[in-house]
């Protein structure tokens, strides 16, 4: 039943990510909401940790996790919620998330020289024209357009989550997940206090808007998303879960429009099922993949 379940009830409240976001802006400043907000799961994730006793990183592990999370969650998310707070729709910033494996194809490319398939390049070019067809009429819808500056950060924040996904996958796998994810928040956190210092205000209003999106996202993004994904990728398989992060923009700009009346026009529409086509052709391969590992 609960296996049933798990990846519908994932991909629900993933898919909230940036709408929670898009529901905090105008309550906090963004940069210190997520210093409270890294800094709580930090500690849920610390003692827990603790509790059951987990090893924790040291030495160059110790320094890599610190880099994972100076990238991730550290500058992904302040950089995305900053474009959030600076006119991007929360449906596309969620639909650039989508787009990591892709990017991370194309920086292992580049960096270690991984062969990247013929259906991977495609995939790459039919990604990248979906999100061309996404991201330009929102650069060019006259004083309602998203600022470039919004885009760059927004782009740079994936690039971020990319390396570290990059780190985390071939340094980092096999690390207990509780005490990992207590340094690479307490970093997060680091890096948060510097954004918040350079940008921030400081504004907090106190509203219940505000107190329900820190507890929904501490609790229920951090601590029970990642362990509902952390479940799935053990007992359902990295491809299997994949494929569930691309139901994620979609759900995503169903909500911001629900809740933010978020709109996407012919073109953007046409161009989200091309640029998350272009993931599944770019993860396909010509022949069957062998069986995953229990």
């Amino acid at each position: 039943m609960f296996a049933a379940a798990a990846p519908a009830l994932f991909v629900l409240i993933w898919s909230t990510g940036f709408i929670a976001a898009r529901a905090v802006v105008p309550h906090a400043d963004p940069q210190l909401f997520l210093v409270v907000r890294m800094g709580l799961v930090a500690l849920l994730f610390a003692g827990i940790a603790l509790a059951s006793k987990e090893s924790w990183p040291r030495g160059r592990r110790l320094l890599l996790h610190i880099l994972a999370g100076s990238m991730l969650p550290g500058i992904y998310l302040t950089g995305s919620w900053w474009a959030v707070q600076h006119k991007m729709p929360a449906g596309i910033m969620s639909l650039l998330g989508a787009l990591q494996p892709l990017i991370v194809a194309f920086l292992s490319f580049l960096i270690h020289g991984e062969r990247l398939h013929g259906r991977g390049w495609m995939g790459l070019g039919v990604g990248v024209a979906g999100m061309a067809m996404v991201l330009t009429p929102a650069l060019q819808q006259g004083s309602g357009a998203l600022p470039l500056a919004a885009a760059g950060v927004a782009i740079l924040s994936i690039l971020a989550m990319a390396g570290a996904t990059m780190i985390q996958h071939a340094h980092l796998a096999a690390d207990p997940l509780r005490s990992a994810g207590a340094v690479q928040n307490a970093t997060g956190t680091l890096v948060a206090i510097v954004a918040a210092l350079l940008l921030g205000h400081g504004r907090w209003d106190n509203s219940p808007t505000l107190w329900a999106g820190l507890a929904w996202s501490v609790l229920l993004l951090s601590a029970a998303a990642l362990s509902l994904l952390s479940w799935m990728l053990r007992h359902q398989g990295a491809t299997r879960v994949s494929s569930l992060l691309l139901l994620v923009p979609a759900l995503a700009a169903v909500e911001a429009w629900a809740f933010f009346g978020e709109t996407l026009g012919p073109i953007q529409l046409a161009g989200f099922p091309l640029a998350l086509g272009g993931v599944l052709l770019a993860r396909s391969r010509g022949a069957a993949p062998p069986p995953e590992p229990a």
